[in-house]
């Protein structure tokens, strides 16, 4: 006979979304019961920068940082492309502060602003080209966690996926602050981001589970009244099931069905297979969002093996396409994007399609740069001047470099040449490179904010190239909610007891990634919503009332 034990709430995931939401459901009374599927705790937030996103946020003031409810809503508003429900908006933007008057009365996790970061879209109306909206984890230390101190995925020196080298007072460290850090176990990132939401937990007598694979939601008279899990076991649900088990990018066959372009070789967490929006569609649910994902490109290197690349040799490429000396091409040998725009806005140029050639018109694509770029920077795991990986395709001239690869030398040297020109005309007057006062932040900041940060030429030997592919963070696609993250079934009512947050539910901010930390931000916001909502204490929205 299989194992049957009840509680009020199961939540099915461990990233920041899914423990958001154990803690305010458990801080508000409920008995909480959270299943990982995996044998770590933390899914992709436990390799990521653990930077969120929060316009109009308390923690402006002290920086002298002007924002309003008003101008995210105008910022959210332009970008949205009638993707984004204008009550999401609202519930997303006038529960930032509320959340985080919580977390620093109720949770160990204490964030901070990021100074100066600007948003993504900084041009648009309400974007803050000086930063603001961006905030980090404090560091936790990881002796409070006892035996959890060693249960998450990722380590303290993993090559974090998230969008920023920021977070958790990371950057340049003394030999002697690391190693203070090590003796403390301190930890910022997303990891310290985690240990800190789980501390609350375990404060909290929340039952963590992992190895713990849900297969089937339990309904009886309509209503979803718990988890069968694999092996038989079942956990019932007086108050209600939480889906934040991610999103399904590393299932070929829904991303193939869903996503409106390419994506290979997903950086974040193994355990991404769609299982909560299985579970989600057998129970009925509507669907939204379906064709978008938090877009990103990656180069692979081959070979790779451990945890220094989340193990499955998969790195992001932003600091190294911002930088000067690099650009990208397509198979065409030609340019086809600025290089520097934010990797989620990426996602359309590597989504272009030729109504004639009928094809994805920038898949493949490659980056180029010179020994220049090597000597003055790095990047791709080598610091500035050591040795290029052998896995990096190179020659002594751009048209040697084009026959090693294979693309044609004559539109490839027009490119570099091209590239040259615009370089030294101080403007990329063809794609708008440096334009942006995002696009040089994660350049050269000698040069910032000038788009020099940006521009700079490809004309010392020899010449590198290697692939990029266009991949993403997460999928956005899930169950359709309520803003308390109540699942919409297909005739939009709420299906009993059942709720969706983060990457397993449709994406509050539709195809709009606002700024550094665009994900989480959300995932954080929607994650306390959720748990007060499924313990029987939703939140109210400033106008509910009356």
């Amino acid at each position: 006979m299989s194992e049957t034990s009840h509680v009020d709430v199961v939540v099915l995931g461990s990233g920041c979304a899914g423990m958001m939401a154990a803690l305010a459901a458990a801080d508000a009374g409920a008995s909480v019961a959270l299943h990982e599927k995996a044998e770590l705790l933390g899914g992709t937030t436990a390799l990521s920068s653990g930077v969120a996103w929060l316009p109009a946020n308390r923690l402006q003031a002290e920086h002298g940082v002007v924002d309003s409810v008003e101008q995210g809503r105008d910022y959210l508003t332009a970008l949205s492309h009638g993707m984004i429900l204008p009550e999401f908006t609202e519930a997303f933007l006038t529960t930032v502060d509320p959340m985080l008057d919580w977390l620093e009365e109720r949770t160990p996790l204490r964030m901070r602003l990021v100074p100066g970061y600007p948003d993504y879209h900084p041009e648009f109306p309400g974007g803050l080209p000086g930063g603001g909206r961006s905030t980090e984890p404090e560091l936790f230390s990881f002796h409070e966690l006892g035996e959890w101190a060693d249960r998450f995925l990722g380590s303290r020196r993993s090559m974090h996926v998230g969008e920023t080298p920021v977070g958790g007072g990371t950057g340049v460290l003394t030999p002697e602050v690391e190693q203070q850090r090590a003796e403390q176990r301190l930890e910022g990132l997303g990891r310290g981001m985690l240990g800190a939401l789980l501390k609350g937990l375990l404060d909290r007598g929340v039952r963590v589970t992992t190895s713990s694979r849900a297969t089937e939601l339990v309904v009886e008279d309509g209503a979803v009244v718990g988890v069968r899990f694999e092996g038989g076991a079942e956990v019932r649900a007086t108050r209600g099931v939480v889906l934040a088990t991610g999103g399904f990018e590393r299932d070929p066959d829904l991303v193939r069905d869903f996503l409106r372009g390419p994506l290979h070789h997903p950086p974040g967490a193994p355990s991404n297979t769609g299982d909560g929006l299985r579970m989600a569609m057998k129970v009925g649910a509507q669907l939204g969002v379906m064709r978008e994902a938090w877009w990103v490109p990656v180069v692979t290197i081959p070979g790779t093996e451990g945890e220094q690349y989340s193990g499955h040799g998969v790195q992001l490429v932003q600091r190294e396409r911002t930088l000067p000396r690099t650009i990208m091409v397509n198979d065409r040998g030609r340019r086809f994007t600025n290089e520097a725009a934010n990797y989620n806005a990426l996602g359309g140029a590597f989504h272009a399609f030729h109504p004639t050639r009928f094809r994805y018109e920038n898949v493949p694509a490659w980056v180029v740069f010179d020994q220049g770029f090597v000597d003055e920077y790095g990047g791709y795991g080598f610091q500035a001047g050591e040795a290029v990986p052998d896995w990096i395709d190179r020659a002594d001239s751009v048209p040697e470099l084009a026959e090693v690869v294979g693309l044609p030398a004559d539109e490839l040297g027009a490119s570099v040449e091209r590239w040259n020109e615009l370089c030294a005309q101080g403007r990329d007057a063809d794609h708008g490179r440096g334009d942006s006062a995002y696009d040089g932040w994660c350049g050269d900041r000698a040069s910032y904010p000038s788009p020099m940060a940006t521009l700079g030429p490809l004309d010392r030997a020899p010449f590198y190239a290697t692939r990029v592919h266009s991949s993403a963070l997460g999928t956005k696609g899930g169950p359709r909610t309520t803003t308390d993250c109540e699942v919409l079934d297909v005739d939009g009512r709420v299906v009993p007891g059942l709720w969706a947050v983060g990457n397993a539910m449709a994406a509050p901010t539709g195809m709009v990634y606002g700024g550094a930390g665009g994900t989480l931000g959300p995932a954080m916001v929607f994650g306390y919503r959720c748990g007060a909502s499924v313990a029987g204490k939703p939140l109210e929205l400033e106008g509910d009332a009356g």
